[in-house]
């Protein structure tokens, strides 16, 4: 397997290389989403709102911690999850910047 060669791409794209995959599996979506409706922190509760056993879905939010997308703390001997609003800004700082740019570009309708 080739190296990914990130040291190629700026700190920006690769930051958001990171995002982008830590939200490339559908798991990781609904819990996303979960977290998003319950507006607060959770402790447990995403065990039950998905069809998967309890490592698995630890797996899940340590790659979405990780990534930088949700925050966790320890209450007890829990650890209560929830979003991280600023790794939530960069992601929608990037999707704004590529619809703006995509939208105020000219039609190229001879493109493939």
């Amino acid at each position: 397997m080739g190296a990914s060669k990130t040291e190629h791409f700026t700190e920006h794209q690769n930051q958001i290389a990171l995002l982008a995959k830590a939200m490339g599996h559908p798991a990781r979506i609904a819990i996303l989403e979960f977290l998003l409706e319950a507006k607060s922190c959770i402790c447990g509760d995403i065990v039950n709102e998905l069809p998967l056993a309890q490592p698995t879905v630890s797996q899940h939010l340590k790659e979405l911690k990780n990534a930088g997308l949700i925050k966790g703390n320890i209450e007890g001997n829990a650890i209560c999850y929830c979003i991280n609003e600023e790794g939530f800004e960069k992601i929608k700082t990037f999707f704004e910047t590529l619809t703006c740019k995509s939208t105020t570009s000219p039609s190229n309708e001879s493109c493939c």
